[in-house]
């Protein structure tokens, strides 16, 4: 029997899915460390808008993401309840916070179909593919995507108030 070339072999990725704004969106479960039910926030200052505060975990000091504001959706009611997905990104935690945890699903990677390159500067800037599955589309997110643009942010930020090299 003939092996398969590493192009024919077909891997399948368990990815974590969550609702924002009435869509399901999904990241790779590899980097997810935990979800958080409700967790107390912090605001700061000079951050990004997406970035609404800072979230204390066992010692870790994760910015916590509204992924409704990063992606460009109307913000929820302040009283709906949400969830936090914490992931990792090389050494740093983030908290992308969603409306909703789904369930997490695998997904062959040649299922997924890749849209043509976004522009860097659109909310949609993180979706590097979608899915049909049963019965709703989800969009697949770059955790990577996800924190860069609020980084640049915060950096021109901070160069219009004046701060030197980026600091407070």
């Amino acid at each position: 029997m003939i092996a398969p070339a590493m192009s024919d072999i077909h891997h399948d990725t368990r990815h974590c899915c969550f609702l924002v704004g009435g869509d399901c969106f999904a990241v790779a479960s590899t980097g997810v460390t935990e979800v958080l039910r409700d967790g107390r926030i912090t605001r700061v200052p000079h951050a990004a808008e997406a970035v609404i505060g800072l979230l204390h975990l066992r010692g870790r000091i994760v910015p916590v993401i509204d992924m409704r504001r990063r992606l460009g959706l109307i913000d929820a009611e302040s009283s709906a309840s949400r969830t936090h997905l914490v992931i990792r990104l090389h050494d740093d935690w983030y908290s992308l916070l969603v409306d909703e945890m789904l369930d997490v699903i695998e997904v062959a990677d040649h299922q997924i179909e890749h849209p043509s390159k976004p522009s860097p500067d659109t909310p949609n800037d993180a979706v590097t593919g979608v899915f049909a599955d049963a019965g709703r589309l989800v969009y697949f997110l770059d955790p990577q995507r996800i924190v860069q643009p609020l980084a640049r942010q915060r950096e021109l930020l901070l160069k219009r108030q004046g701060a030197p090299n980026g600091t407070v």
